[in-house]
């Protein structure tokens, strides 16, 4: 029984027809003879954060230890309240490009702007033009021309024009203030210089000045840091009999690849769990019925393992850094609350 109680506290099993475990047990007296008491000292020893990957903006990790309550609150702080900066006015002072007004502020609005947000203060409501402290100014304005040199047979746009295409590298940064000496060696500028805002013929003409501030995500998408932030259960599989032969080839195309192997042992193919990380959980093993029995398909139920995909703006372990310092803010602001309620 307690091997059983074990298990339904602390994994989640794959069936054949659902989902077993899925519900929370992680308080106290959910079974008899079991403490579940907050122990600060129990979870210290058992939580932990290990850095599986870090290339370029995208950051896996696992994080052990925690409920799934408190997982997914570091989500959606990752994606709602973790501050940037972001084109949130744009003055429009000529646009004779086939793109309405509308459309364009929209795609500017939405192009990543690599500043730190951390220098820079909210605007206020009533604050209509911004200042150095919390507003960066961005303009954009580019003419296209035919270029006299092209050849008369040439179809070829780029051949044909000049200035045809607007991308974001030419968005000049207007510094306000005192920032020219903020930003010295690393200006504020678009994340990316190759993003496509519009294409222009001869004659058209964007002239516009972009006015960006600081917010979050949970006001608008534009300002999410991230491009995505997701996690999913640590993947458990138990072979539960040696599995040999014709089984063990049919068993490892069950998986993705990576997690079954298949090794020669005195001359017999042997299945074996290689990398159970990899594995989606398709099921796909329960599809055959001299297989689905010999193996137990499971999730960790307190093991989380994180992918965060940053916009460019900010590193994602930084990002991280700072989900944890928004999460902290939250839990004192809490605490606050019930202590002026306890003097009350």
């Amino acid at each position: 029984m307690a091997g059983t109680v074990q298990e339904m506290r602390s994994r989640v099993l794959l069936g054949e027809y659902g989902i077993r475990n899925v519900h929370s047990t992680d308080f106290p007296g959910n079974y008899p003879g079991h403490e579940d008491r907050w122990d600060q000292g129990k979870f210290e020893q058992g939580f932990r954060v290990d850095v599986v990957r870090v290339e370029g903006d995208v950051l896996e990790f696992d994080m052990v230890g925690i409920d799934a309550a408190v997982a997914n609150a570091f989500r959606r702080v990752l994606l709602a309240e973790v501050p940037t900066m972001a084109v949130e006015k744009v003055h429009v002072y000529k646009n004779t490009s086939i793109i309405q007004d509308e459309i364009l502020a929209h795609r500017l609005g939405l192009i990543p702007i690599r500043a730190d947000p951390r220098l820079f203060e909210y605007q206020n409501s009533g604050d209509a033009e911004g200042t150095e402290i919390d507003s960066l100014k961005f303009e954009l304005d580019v003419r296209c021309s035919r270029n006299p040199r092209a050849s008369k047979d040439s179809s070829d746009p780029n051949e044909l024009y000049w200035d045809h295409k607007v991308y974001t590298s030419h968005m000049k940064w207007l510094p306000q203030g005192n920032q020219a000496d903020m930003f010295p060696e690393r200006p504020p500028r678009p994340v990316h210089p190759d993003i496509l805002i519009a294409q222009l013929r001869p004659g058209q003409e964007i002239h516009v000045v972009m006015h960006c501030v600081k917010g979050i995500g949970k006001d608008h998408a534009k300002f999410s840091p991230v491009a995505t932030a997701s996690y999913r259960l640590l993947p458990e599989i138990t072979l539960l009999h040696p599995i040999e032969g014709e089984l063990a080839e049919r068993l490892q195309r069950c998986f993705s690849p990576g997690v079954i192997a298949v090794d020669n042992v005195n001359g017999k193919k042997v299945a074996r769990v290689e990398d159970a990380r990899m594995d989606t959980c398709s099921r796909e093993i329960f599809r055959h019925d001299d297989l689905k029995n010999l193996v137990k398909m499971g999730r960790v139920r307190d093991h989380f393992i994180f992918s965060v995909e940053s916009t460019g703006i900010l590193a994602p372990d930084t990002l991280l850094k700072e989900a944890v310092m928004v999460l902290m803010g939250k839990c004192r602001r809490f605490l606050d609350e019930l202590d002026a309620a306890h003097m009350d």
